[in-house]
């Protein structure tokens, strides 16, 4: 039989299943400490690219670009170029591990002026685990990874309002089946089906200037397991809001600023007594449904603790004439539940169809995983604005 080292497996454990983490002071997949509402693949929450990586992970109200896939995707549909394809990377928690990253390829296509099909993938590379035998002899490395495809539709009702809807498909493995857990039940990848809805408002308004009002209700789905009959976990379900407003300063400048809020849609843990018994707070085992529901009022500690649950994201974006642009923002979450909070800075170069995107993470906290982060997105708009340009 194989095992892991101590070592790989307190990474393992650690940074890709926070849900069997809850009681270690670490840090989880997402860059939260583990205090934060426990989850399965948390990777769908990280920020994928880096336009709004640089504005503090503010995107459901900004301008629309193909990486809406991920977090608007009913702005797929006020896209102005007939296809659009990015592609994005970042090495993660590069403090913790050398060899973590995301990928992040996302494409949409105009089907006629109102609608929109869009598709996305999302890879994570948890890097390589050793594995060693019982008399501690080297059996190789394996690479864990998790990655999941989307496709959206987007419609726009009108000039100024859309809706999207995105079917997502998500794998996660972590053992390749080579070891079992100590209940002795076989270890295997967890597959799960979500949804996700969303809704887009834009009104232009006095010389050029701009509002737009954006949210995003996603990985509704299926809990996910990793054992043949052992427990499963609530996917990330997860509610964003934003808001964005955008000023011509002159005919080739435009400022923006947009601010987003976050909270998932999941079950607080309630506080148990030794023996197991809930002393404060709700039953956290319950259906998707009632889980969506419940996690608006079971905090243990009350309506101040929800509150705590929510996460803000205020980012700003400088414009030149549609060639460069320079951002920042920042990102905070409560201590109390997770306690992320970090500056961001980045900029955008355009030339001809293509954008490049660079984005930079300054995390608050000494010795933060996620101090440095860095995140590069090169995209390109083709196809013309045939479609875009029916009326």
């Amino acid at each position: 039989m194989k095992f892991l080292s101590l070592k790989s497996l307190s990474v393992y454990f650690l940074l890709a299943l926070p849900a069997f983490a809850a009681a270690q002071s670490t840090t989880t997949t997402s860059g939260s400490g583990v205090n934060a509402i426990p989850t399965a693949v948390p990777f769908l929450n990280i920020s994928p690219d880096s336009r709004s990586g640089a504005m503090g992970d503010a995107g459901v109200a900004i301008s629309p670009d193909v990486n809406a896939n991920y977090w608007n995707p009913a702005k797929l549909a006020f896209l102005e170029d007939n296809d659009n394809v990015a592609l994005s990377y970042s090495p993660w928690l590069r403090h913790l591990v050398p060899d973590v990253s995301l990928a992040y390829l996302s494409y949409a296509h105009k089907i006629d002026d109102r609608n929109t099909f869009g598709a996305s993938l999302r890879y994570f590379n948890l890097g390589s685990i050793q594995l060693i035998d019982a008399n501690q002899t080297d059996q190789g490395l394996y690479k864990p990874s998790e990655f999941s495809i989307d496709a959206s539709f987007a419609r726009k009702f009108g000039e100024n309002f859309s809706l999207g809807l995105t079917m997502r498909y998500i794998y996660s493995n972590f053992s390749n089946g080579a070891f079992v857990s100590g209940s002795g039940q076989q270890n295997k990848a967890g597959n799960a089906i979500s949804a996700g809805v969303s809704l887009f408002y834009q009104k232009p308004y006095g010389d050029g200037s701009l509002f737009a009002f954006g949210t995003n209700i996603s990985n509704i789905g299926n809990k996910i397991s990793y054992t043949s009959s052992g427990p499963s976990y609530f996917l990330p379900a997860n509610l964003k809001l934003g808001v964005a407003n955008t000023w011509s300063l002159d005919d080739v400048s435009k400022f923006t600023v947009a601010f987003d809020i976050n909270k998932l849609l999941v079950p607080t843990p309630p506080i148990r007594d030794n023996n197991g018994n809930i002393i404060s707070g709700k039953n956290d085992d319950v259906s998707v449904p009632a889980g969506i529901f419940q996690s608006f009022g079971d905090a243990p500690g009350g309506f101040s603790e929800e509150l705590k649950e929510l996460s803000f994201s205020p980012g700003l974006e400088y414009s030149y004439n549609n060639l460069l642009a320079i951002r920042a923002g920042y990102f905070y979450e409560n201590p109390n539940k997770g306690g992320r909070h970090y500056a961001t800075a980045g900029f955008g170069l355009k030339y001809n169809i293509f954008q490049f995107d660079f984005s930079y993470l300054m995390a608050s906290q000494q010795n933060s995983p996620l101090a440095n982060t860095l995140r590069f997105t090169l995209s390109a708009s083709f196809g013309g604005t045939n479609n875009a340009s029916k009326k």
